[in-house]
């Protein structure tokens, strides 16, 4: 059931500080290595939402030990040695894609009897890459509704290591993800190593490098010997590092950035650094180059209005989350800007590319979507509307920063933000010492 409206009225300034919540693809990820690493891992700065919310409940059904303090954001994880104890489950996971792929991967590597669904947009979300590389290591899997989609169903005696293993890189990179984190598991693995190819480009990169570096920090170093083709050495086994931290989002750290340069600023996040393995991070690049004053440190970046912003294309391929809230701050460039390399974004939550377009010209503004494109032009003035988020977290975000605009702002729904960020925006409303209607 949708939450109650929320209106947040007009507002001149933006200036605070935000401590960022954990990282939902760090988070998941870490969650599952250290469910199937030898010994005990302890999480720390985990995010507390619904997605890292369905990892859990499924790692519990399937009998992993997780000791859960929420208000500290930690997880002691007691890790089951590279198999899970239950080998018959059926796992309801939401719109978790971080969740539902990973788990897809891992459990037909390993063999069993599983069924995997979620919700209705979970449904619609299309894993047929994922499926096709997984049935081509030997494992079965099969499709319970429609074909290439959600719900599935794994039955088998899991797979052997070593060959090659062909997977597309250009619907989602959460496919090759999914891949690597679970070849470790296959038997045979301590004789054989295990390649896989991409067989198209792959599109957001530096989500597979955390995937890879967060490996490595469990004990299993994934060669590249080039840019396509990824290597699962012999001997590979997770192992637990002790104590892990989750770093504070850099997807969600996108939102305050925009707002300090959208509302003067300063604005400073904090969890997150000039050295975060974290693609999204280069969302405050790309501000810097559009002429916002931005400033790093270790663990925290700081933005600011500086020159007016400048307009252009900008490849969004390695930040396409982050391309969502540049949506917005392209209306205050002084000419259009078109977003590329943003199909990924067609198979999210929602159709963002439409799902943008739609909402941007609802409050005045003029934007046009192609199948990997969005070009926004620059608005002297908008209009006061009220934003349908589509159950997609990251719409009822990004367009929070409409109300730094001169209009007060309707977002429906807003609750959908506990996806990833239950109190967004009590966080957001701090910056801008107004209230919300």
């Amino acid at each position: 059931m949708a939450s109650p409206d929320l209106t947040l009225a007009s507002s001149a300034r933006a200036q605070g500080k935000v401590a960022l919540p954990g990282s939902k693809s760090i988070s998941n990820r870490v969650l599952l290595m250290a469910s199937l690493a030898r010994g005990t891992t302890r999480v720390e700065g985990v995010l507390e939402a619904d997605d890292t919310d369905r990892m859990l409940e499924a790692l519990e059904i399937l009998g992993v030990e997780v000791e859960r303090d929420a208000a500290a954001r930690t997880c002691v994880v007691q890790g089951a040695g590279g198999a899970f104890r239950k080998r018959s489950a059926r796992l309801m996971l939401g719109n978790a894609g971080t969740a539902f792929r990973p788990l897809t991967a891992v459990l037909a590597v390993l063999g069993g009897d599983y069924v995997l669904d979620g919700v209705a947009r979970m449904r619609e979300r299309p894993v047929r890459d994922l499926v096709d590389a997984l049935r081509s290591t030997g494992a079965t899997l099969r499709y319970l509704g429609s074909e290439g989609y959600p719900p599935l169903a794994i039955r088998g005696s899991g797979v052997e290591a070593g060959g090659r293993v062909p997977i597309r890189g250009d619907v989602s990179s959460q496919y090759l993800s999914a891949l690597l984190m679970a070849l470790p598991l296959a038997r045979g693995g301590e004789h054989a190593r295990t390649e896989v190819r991409l067989t198209t480009p792959l599109i957001s990169r530096p989500y597979v490098e955390i995937t890879t570096r967060l490996m490595a920090r469990f004990g299993v170093d994934v060669g590249t010997p080039d840019a396509a083709t990824f290597v699962v050495p012999e001997g590979a086994r997770y192992a637990s590092p002790g104590t892990i931290a989750v770093e504070g989002d850099a997807s969600s750290a996108s939102y305050f950035l925009a707002a300090g340069v959208l509302g003067g600023g300063p604005v400073r996040v904090t969890g997150v650094g000039r050295n975060s393995i974290q693609g999204d991070v280069g969302f405050a690049d790309v501000l810097a180059r559009l002429g916002a004053e931005v400033r790093f440190g270790p663990d925290w970046i700081e933005a600011r209005g500086g020159a007016k912003l400048a307009g252009g294309t900008i490849d969004c391929t390695a930040i396409p989350d982050a391309a969502m809230t540049l949506a917005i701050v392209a209306l205050a460039a002084r000419e259009k800007v078109t977003l590329t390399g943003i199909a990924s974004g067609r198979v999210k939550e929602t159709d963002r590319i439409a799902a943008l377009a739609a909402e941007l010209r609802k409050i005045g503004a003029t934007a046009e979507a192609g199948a990997d494109t969005l070009t926004i032009h620059p608005a002297a003035t908008l209009r006061h509307a009220a934003i349908d988020t589509y159950d997609d977290h990251r719409m009822a975000m990004c367009f929070s920063l409409v109300s730094l605009f001169g209009t007060a702002v309707t977002i429906r729904d807003p609750a959908c933000v506990r996806k990833t960020f239950p109190r967004y925006f009590d966080a957001f409303l701090s910056l801008l010492g107004v209230k919300a209607t």
